[in-house]
C-alpha cells in the first residue's frame, strides 16, 4: 500500500511537477482565464455588482445573503452551482460573486480539463477567497471530478507520487476557495459532485420587461440613441435570453448606423430584425426549419431526436440544448417518449392548415 503523508504547505510545485498525478503536456495556464481575458464586448455589457444585475431576483437575494454572511464570518462563500439554458447569465453571476467579495476570479471549463493534473495545478494556484468558475462542469471526466471531492469538502488535495511499491500519497492543503459550477444539463452531474455544492440555483428565462431594461442599458453603454418601443421589440424577439438580446442589439445598431441615421427607431429595429431573419417570436432560420420538418415533412407525426437532427443538419445535442427549450416554452413543440411533435400553435405560426396534412409516407397526420 502506498504510504500517506500530510503536507501543510502551499509550496508544492516540485512535487506536483514530478508526480504521475500531473503527467500532462497541457499547460495549466492555458486552462485559466482571468476577468481581463474575457471578450471586450462581454466585459462592457456585463454587470459587475448585484445591484446592476437585471432579473433573477430570487437568485440575487439568495446570493446577497450568502455574500454578506461570508463577509461577517470572514470566510469564502460556499460552493455554488448555477443550472439553466445557455446565455442566461451564469458566468456573469459567478463574476459578480467574486467582485462582491473582492476576490480573484478564475475561469475554466470542463472540456479543457483533460487530466487530473490540470485541475490540481489550477487549484494549487488559488489564493484564499478566490472564486474558481468551471463552465460546463457536467463534462468533467470522472478522474478529474474526483480531484474536486476533497478540495471542495476539506480544502485539501490528494496526489499520488511514484508507482508500484514506492508510490506514496501526499495530501496538500489548499487555499479556502469558492467553486462555482455552471451546467446546462443538471441530470448529467453525478450525485457525489452535485451534493457537494452548498447552494444550487436554477436560472430561468427572462421576461420581456427585464430584457427591455437590458437592451436599454446596452444602448446607454454604447451611446446609441434608441426608442423605448424599439427596445421592447428587440426584447420581444430575444427568446428570453440576455445574451441574444445583447447580440440582436448589436446587429440592430449596425443596421441603424449603415441604413439609417444611427438612431434606433421602432421601424429601424423591425427592418433590421427582419433582415437578419428573426421573426416576431424570436425564431431564427433553424427554429423554423425544425417546425417545418415537424409540420410538413413529417405531417405532425412524432419524430425521434436523431431523425429530426439529421433532417436539419444539426447535432442532436444542439437541438436538445439550444432549440428545444424555447420551442417547448412557447408551446410550439411537444416532447414525448415516442418522439417530438409539432403543436397546433406551430402550424398556425407557420401559416399552415392542420387539415389535410400528410406525412412523407402519405399517411394522414395526427391532425388529419
Amino acid at each position: 500500500m502506498p504510504k500517506q503523508e500530510l503536507i501543510h504547505s502551499n509550496q508544492t510545485a516540485d512535487e506536483l511537477q514530478n508526480s504521475d498525478f500531473t503527467d500532462s503536456s497541457t499547460n495549466s495556464e492555458s486552462n485559466i482565464a482571468k476577468v481581463g481575458d474575457l471578450a471586450v464586448n462581454d466585459i462592457t455589457m456585463r454587470p459587475k455588482l448585484l445591484e446592476e444585475f437585471v432579473g433573477q431576483q430570487q437568485i440575487c437575494n439568495h446570493l446577497k445573503i450568502m455574500i454578506e454572511a461570508a463577509k461577517i464570518r470572514n470566510q469564502a462563500v460556499d460552493h455554488i452551482l448555477f443550472a439553466g439554458p445557455p446565455g442566461l447569465g451564469k458566468t456573469t453571476l459567478a463574476s459578480i460573486v467574486a467582485n462582491e467579495m473582492g476576490a480573484g476570479f478564475r475561469v475554466t471549463s470542463g472540456p479543457i480539463l483533460l487530466r487530473a493534473g490540470d485541475l490540481a495545478a489550477l487549484l494549487n494556484d488559488l489564493n484564499d477567497g478566490d472564486v474558481l468558475f468551471i463552465d460546463e462542469i457536467h463534462r468533467l471526466s470522472r478522474q478529474v471530478e474526483e480531484v474536486l471531492y476533497p478540495a471542495m469538502e476539506d480544502n485539501q488535495l490528494d496526489i499520488l507520487i511514484g508507482k508500484g511499491a514506492t508510490a506514496r500519497t501526499l495530501r496538500i492543503d489548499l487555499a479556502k476557495f469558492t467553486l462555482i459550477g455552471a451546467t446546462t444539463r443538471t441530470g448529467l452531474l453525478t450525485s457525489p459532485l452535485r451534493d457537494r455544492f452548498g447552494h444550487i440555483s436554477h436560472v430561468d428565462f427572462y421576461d420581456e420587461r427585464d430584457l427591455t431594461t437590458i437592451v436599454l442599458r446596452a444602448a446607454k453603454i454604447s451611446d446609441i440613441p434608441i426608442d423605448t418601443e424599439a427596445a421592447i421589440e428587440i426584447a420581444r424577439r430575444s427568446r428570453g435570453t440576455p445574451r441574444i438580446a445583447n447580440r440582436l442589439f448589436r446587429r440592430v445598431r449596425d443596421f441603424a448606423q449603415v441604413k439609417s441615421n444611427g438612431t434606433i427607431s421602432i421601424k429601424t429595429a423591425v427592418d433590421a430584425l427582419n433582415t437578419y431573419g428573426v421573426d416576431k417570436l424570436g425564431l431564427d432560420k433553424v427554429d423554423r426549419e425544425i417546425l417545418e420538418m415537424l409540420c410538413v415533412r413529417f405531417g405532425g407525426q412524432r419524430v425521434g431526436l436523431n431523425t429530426l437532427a439529421a433532417s436539419v443538419s444539426e447535432e442532436p445535442e444542439t437541438i436538445e440544448d439550444v432549440y428545444e427549450p424555447y420551442l417547448l416554452k412557447l408551446g410550439l413543440m411537444d416532447r414525448t417518449p415516442r418522439g417530438r411533435t409539432a403543436t397546433v400553435k406551430a402550424f398556425e405560426h407557420l401559416g399552415i392548415s392542420v387539415t389535410g396534412i400528410q406525412d412523407i409516407s402519405g399517411n394522414p397526420s395526427l391532425f388529419g
